[in-house]
């Protein structure tokens, strides 16, 4: 009956005007059949009409455009400090461009406009069909997607979506893994506040506010009044007055017309003038308003009342660090928790780069640089990065005052030493790392090489179980030409040994792969480890990366041999073929990112200590680098050896933080001394 009864009344008040039509519909027409959104006001508010109310708009603008205008990196975490992850899939999405028509600023800036308006943000989350690497983000309609809990169990819950569009019939219940959704304000895990709806008598008095004032200049600018006849006036001349008052006063364009009252006709203003409703108070307060709604300082959407030069710099850093700060970590969040997969929430990450909203004003920022450049822990380099300006060559060196020396040692002449010593540590430091990224650089490339001979290991000792293991390769050998070969685990041994030899094909192709790839990443490695120790000339490792190939080739081939040998003469009967092809899956599935981990750090090391030999080092360092090292490293940290002296003599015991001891099994002139050990040397100078 409430529905009918508000249907009548506003088909009784229509009748006092037009009628109208469905090509033409009333606005409480729209109203009726579309909900409204009422308020104190009776000024409809909803996502499309609060838009139109300036400064919410500009509220809304400032804030999605400066979230979607950041660089948004996504960044590796180092063993100290961190790296862009410029080869993550998400990287280029969320930096430069999520789909082919959109930019990053356009998608960002739209989803946190959505966030702001309807309490949240979703995109459409594209990925390959077969490795599952996102791809594409498209946005959605916010109020076309519908957000349900579904019970997984245990307590467990998960968010799956609805999402219909009837204007162009796409109904599709989506996944979590296919949605992006960024919550707003008071997110419950479904979606956050709409700021309009629960500011929607704010905006209202301020649309009618501006209704009013629009309303007002096309009366003229004055306020209503009455015209009074001392007789009765018939219905027909009253309408003929008001009308012929109305053609000759109401609009802008008539102001100022003289009037002509007969018959003893008296005008008689009806109302308040706008300075007496305090119409421009009203107004600057509701842009007050829309601020405190939006937290915003209130010079960011226009008003400037109260900004001085003194206090709009701290306002803007205000601004940055607490209204901004959140949307951008409510972005950072829903990339780490939706579009990263769990194992790599440890190590990749996304961040904004909020420095530029953050610089302050250049007397204070050059300020600032000064002494961090005077008390050692900027360079120059490290404020031109900062600036935005290209490097130049010298710039890495660290300065300090003179008389910056431990307390009881003389200054003469050990100030100096000791700044010569900080600039090496300092300069040695930036080497180390730089020899981490060379090394991380090579990794993939070598996980690419063992990957082809896995893979060419696999199929060769694949046919050897074919030919000498299994029963079923009967009708096979049947077939073929010549004499069907013996069927023993003994001729499978022999054959394998072949085929491991050292001019055999496995060699063979170990041998053209890696001796290049590892020729390069020592060269590499060199340049960087004679910077380190400042030797101006060029070290050729290219005879030792030979050697060190040809000594590493030997090594996998025996190791390689012995695991399938075991496996041949210790597996039993019916289980035999069986474990010598998961031996060969497990080397194809696992084996290239264990060596190359391994032979990243090895060689990163081992190159760097016979460059170091070469320029003349005679003591090396072992530095233990991560927090998952094991207790042997950890003994190991900080100790010193000449460097044709092993940390680790073959033999020795290494006591653990448990009591037990590791004996080594190989002269130990660097690291890594088990799989998984970040440890690196570093010189002695």
């Amino acid at each position: 009956m409430g529905m009918l009864r508000t249907a009548v009344q506003a088909v009784e008040r229509a009748t006092t005007g037009p009628l109208s039509g469905i090509a033409t519909p009333e606005k409480w027409v729209e109203d009726w059949w579309t909900g409204g959104v009422y308020n104190s006001a009776g000024v409809r508010v909803d996502q499309e009409t609060a838009m139109t109310y300036a400064p919410y708009f500009a509220g809304v603008r400032v804030i999605s455009e400066d979230v979607g205008g950041l660089p948004l990196f996504m960044y590796e975490r180092m063993e100290r400090g961190k790296q862009r992850a410029t080869q993550h899939p998400l990287y280029a999405l969320l930096h430069d461009a999520p789909n082919d028509m959109m930019g990053a600023l356009s998608f960002r800036e739209n989803l946190t406009g959505h966030c702001m308006n309807w309490g949240r943000g979703a995109a459409y989350v594209i990925t390959h069909p077969r490795t599952g690497v996102i791809e594409e983000l498209w946005p959605l309609r916010p109020d076309r997607l519908h957000v349900r809990a579904r019970r997984m169990g245990n307590g467990k819950f998960e968010r799956w979506y609805q999402y219909l569009d009837d204007v162009n019939g796409i109904y599709a219940n989506l996944a979590p893994g296919e949605v992006l959704m960024v919550p707003g304000v008071g997110d419950n895990g479904l979606g956050g506040y709409s700021i309009i709806e629960l500011a929607a008598n704010s905006i209202g008095l301020g649309l009618a506010t501006e209704h009013y004032g629009a309303k007002t200049f096309d009366n003229n600018s004055a306020p209503g009044g009455v015209l009074s006849h001392p007789d009765v006036v018939s219905d027909e001349a009253r309408k003929r007055m008001r009308a012929d008052w109305e053609n000759y006063h109401r609009g802008i364009n008539r102001a100022g017309l003289m009037a002509i009252l007969e018959e003893g006709v008296t005008w008689t203003s009806v109302g308040l003038p706008n300075d007496a409703n305090q119409f421009l108070e009203t107004r600057k307060l509701q842009v007050t308003d829309m601020s405190r709604w939006l937290r915003l300082p209130p010079h960011m959407i226009g008003d400037l009342d109260r900004a001085t030069f003194s206090n709009i710099e701290q306002q803007q850093l205000d601004y940055v660090s607490m209204a901004l700060t959140s949307w951008l970590t409510r972005w950072e969040q829903a990339i780490v928790t939706q579009l990263l997969l769990p194992e790599e929430r440890a190590t990749f990450f996304p961040e904004h780069l909020v420095d530029g909203l953050l610089r302050g004003d250049t007397a204070a920022r050059y300020a600032a640089y000064a002494i961090g450049r005077q008390w050692g822990w900027l360079s120059a380099n490290d404020i031109r990065e900062r600036e935005n300006m290209n490097l130049v060559d010298g710039g890495d060196e660290y300065l300090v005052p003179l008389n910056m020396v431990p307390a009881g040692r003389s200054s003469d002449g050990g100030a100096a030493r000791s700044v010569v010593r900080l600039a090496r540590a300092l300069r040695g430091r930036r080497s180390w790392q730089a020899r981490a990224n060379v090394a991380k650089a090579w990794t993939s490339k070598i996980a690419d090489a063992d990957q082809d001979v896995a893979d060419l290991e696999a199929k060769k000792v694949a046919y050897l179980v074919e030919q000498h293991l299994n029963e079923d390769a009967r009708t096979y050998w049947a077939l073929a030409d010549g004499p069907r070969p013996e069927r023993s685990v003994a001729t499978f041994v022999t054959a394998l040994r072949a085929l491991y030899a050292e001019d055999g094909p496995i060699a063979e192709r170990m041998t053209a792969l890696w001796l290049p790839l590892f020729t390069s990443f020592a060269a590499d490695v060199a340049g960087e480890a004679a910077e380190e120790v400042g030797h101006e000339d060029e070290i050729d490792l290219s005879v030792w990366a030979h050697a060190y190939v040809l000594a590493h080739v030997g090594y996998r081939l025996a190791a390689s041999f012995g695991q399938l040998r075991k496996i041949a003469e210790e597996s039993a009967k019916d289980e035999l073929v069986r474990d010598i092809i998961g031996r060969l899956t497990k080397w194809q599935e696992e084996r290239p990112e264990q060596v190359a981990e391994w032979e990243g750090n090895q060689m990163s090391n081992a190159a760097a200590r016979e460059a170091w030999k070469e320029a003349g080092v005679t003591t090396l360092k072992w530095v233990t680098q991560g927090s998952k090292h094991c207790p042997y490293c950890t003994k190991l940290d900080g100790r010193t050896t000449e460097i044709e002296t092993p940390f680790i003599a073959k033999g020795d015991e290494v006591d653990g933080d448990d009591g037990e001891a590791l004996t080594a099994k190989r002269n130990t002139f660097h690291p890594p001394v088990h799989p998984g050990c970040n440890c690196q040397v570093v010189p002695v100078v």
